[in-house]
């Protein structure tokens, strides 16, 4: 039993060496024990944790708010060590969040945490209500209370641009409403309150580094919003189970900012996507449509239809042979998914980890990017056992559920929907084009100067900050320091004067592929470093990062530069790029910078971009010029 597993390595003073093995554990247990575990593991301080494993991200969260919070640690503990990650957690003094989110003097701003929590209560407008109150007191409490967290957000956004402000809606309890016995009274707080509900949801929208966490979904689920007693007594006004449900949503969050977002949906089809097994029943005998269990079916495939038109990639990865899958997809006059909506389908008899391994390796991305839905326990355990990065989600035999299940953790979820995310799955489906172009060559040369490469260099501007930072976010292996930025964090980069924030942009034969790897740059006397080069997996191996990097020694010894500097910090998944500077001319530069290694160009020899490419590049906002080889 993991909670066993897990106690027995506390008691025995092996957790913090055992740390890497904590998010399988916790991948185990019941979203109940979860909390209980949080508890053991925030007894650990995260010293002896980075003692032993200096590589974990360890972001600081600082926790402010109205009520008593101190429930919110172990749940916070746990979810974010479900992803992998260390939660430094730093809870302020009870009902300090005016002091500490609008003073930009206070300690909270001095910390630099990378999340703080604003968490708020009813009790925050209930405790400030005369005795005895109208609904015009409400209305005026309400306002009160938006305009100091409205005016918060606005200290935040200059006193911490790197940080992320998380802030939630207010559940409305019955213990207000009750008391007012006109119902239209009554009404009327819904609304005031609602509208309420609304600003803080729309602050959200109108700042990038505010996140506003819906509560009213986990309350339509049946999770109590208060203890009562816990309320009066203790003063902790959100119940256990409800800042357990906010914690899980702040540990997909920071998963996000951590990179460790997903980017491929791969369905099990037997059981999964329909009902029955396709071998035996055949394509006309499986459940999808016409039987509430197929109509449970139909539902789960319009809820991965739905993922799959924002950005996320479908596949098909069944233990069936390839001909009656194929069939099933194109002629079921039932089905929702279609073969046009799959990236890619593997239907075999190899064992399903082999299988999502060649699926990563064809759509060119991590395998820790793939998220797999099955209802083979044993397949599921395999997945488990022999790719630890792959995100599983088991579903059963009640299909009813398999919409829950998949959407339960947010594995896809993006601070911003970018243009780029909605293309994504044409361009892969495109990429299948280029590798059958491809298979037509004896040589790669042949390939790559019949594809007709043109790429674009250009600075960023504000439209594209978005999907720069997410670039920086999601990106893991061209990424050369993985660093993670926020919007706001590009947006100050391309604002300040001695910073560049250069987009990268191409197409070939095939269409676009629209922007794909972005070039951070800052410059410091006769010095131009690059503060990172970020480059989507799915151009991969087409001189692209070649040719952009040339463009900027030259732009630099052209702008008066004397030399141009890097760095590389190697991680578990950007190995595939540790030698990018030394094959282009630079050289090791006072060794290791910290944890990165450190190098420099002298700006003489030039590189040349390779011939196959039509480079136009311009780096200020003048019209493009064009510098093809």
């Amino acid at each position: 039993m993991a909670a066993d597993a897990l106690t027995a390595l506390h008691r025995e003073g092996r957790l913090a060496e055992r740390w890497p093995d904590v998010p399988r554990l916790l991948a185990e247990l019941p979203e109940a024990e979860r909390t209980r575990a949080g508890r053991l593991l925030a007894r650990l301080g995260p010293e002896a944790v980075l003692a032993a494993h200096p590589e974990v991200p360890a972001p600081l969260v600082a926790v402010t708010g109205h009520g008593t919070l101190a429930g919110l640690v172990p749940a916070l503990t746990a979810e974010f060590a479900r992803h992998g990650l260390l939660a430094r957690v730093r809870l302020s003094d009870f009902d300090g969040w005016v002091f500490d989110l609008v003073d930009p003097g206070s300690a909270l701003y001095a910390a630099a945490p990378a999340y703080a929590l604003c968490v708020l209560d009813p009790a925050v407008v209930a405790d400030d209500l005369p005795s005895p109150w109208r609904v015009e007191d409400a209305e005026r409490v309400l306002d009160e209370k938006l305009a100091l967290v409205e005016r918060a957000a606005g200290v935040f956004a200059e006193a911490a641009p790197g940080s992320t402000l998380v802030l939630n809606t207010l559940p409305l309890p019955r213990e207000l409403t009750g008391q007012l016995v006109d119902r239209r009274a009554r009404a009327r707080l819904g609304v005031l309150w609602r509208e309420a509900n609304a600003r803080l949801l729309r602050l959200a929208a109108e700042r990038p580094g505010v996140v506003t966490v819906d509560l009213d979904p986990l309350l339509a689920e049946g999770v109590p919003a208060r203890d009562v007693r816990q309320s009066v007594y203790a003063k902790a006004h959100l119940s256990d189970p409800l800042l357990a449900g906010y914690a899980r949503e702040v540990g997909q969050l920071a998963r996000q900012g951590a990179g460790g977002g997903k980017k491929v949906l791969a369905l099990d089809l037997d059981h999964t996507v329909w009902g029955g097994v396709l071998g035996e029943v055949g394509p006309e005998g499986i459940e999808t449509g016409g039987t509430p269990r197929g109509e449970a079916f139909r539902r789960f495939q319009r809820v991965a239809a739905q993922l799959g038109s924002q950005g996320v990639l479908l596949a098909a990865v069944s233990k069936n042979d390839p001909e009656p899958v194929l069939k099933a997809l194109s002629d079921h006059p039932e089905l929702v998914l279609r073969e046009k909506d799959f990236v890619r389908i593997r239907a075999g008899w190899e064992p399903k980890h082999d299988s999502l391994e060649a699926l990563a390796r064809e759509l060119n991305v991590g395998v820790d990017s793939v998220v797999l839905v099955d209802d083979s326990s044993f397949e599921c355990g395999l997945v488990r056992a022999e790719l630890p990065g792959v995100a599983v989600v088991q579903v059963d035999e009640e299909p009813a559920l398999h919409v829950e299940r998949l959407l339960a953790e947010g594995w896809f979820d993006v601070r911003e929907l970018t243009e780029e995310d909605a293309a994504r799955p044409v361009r892969y489906r495109e990429e299948r084009a280029r590798q059958d172009f491809l298979d037509g060559f004896d040589s790669l040369e042949g390939y790559l100067r019949e594809l007709d490469v043109a790429v674009t260099v250009a600075p960023a501007t504000p439209e594209q900050y978005a999907r720069v930072s997410q670039l920086t976010l999601r990106t893991n292996q061209f990424n050369l320091t993985t660093v993670r930025l926020q919007p706001a964090e590009v947006r100050a980069l391309a604002e300040d004067p001695t910073a560049s924030v250069l987009t990268v942009s191409s197409s070939d034969r095939f269409g676009e592929n629209g922007l794909v790897g972005a070039v951070l740059l800052r410059r410091s006397g006769r010095t131009t470093h690059i503060d990172n080069f970020l480059l989507s997996c799915r151009v991969f191996s087409r001189g692209i990062e070649t040719a952009v990097l040339a463009a900027v020694l030259r732009e630099a010894r052209e702008g008066g530069a004397a030399r141009v500097t890097g760095a590389y910090r190697g991680t578990a998944r950007n190995g595939k790029v540790a030698s990018f500077y030394p094959r282009a001319g630079f050289a090791e530069d006072g060794g290791a910078d910290g944890d990165a290694l450190a190098f420099a160009h002298p700006l003489d020899p030039l590189p040349e971009p390779p011939a196959h490419i039509r480079l136009t590049a311009r780096f200020d906002t003048a019209p493009p010029k064009g510098t093809a080889p």
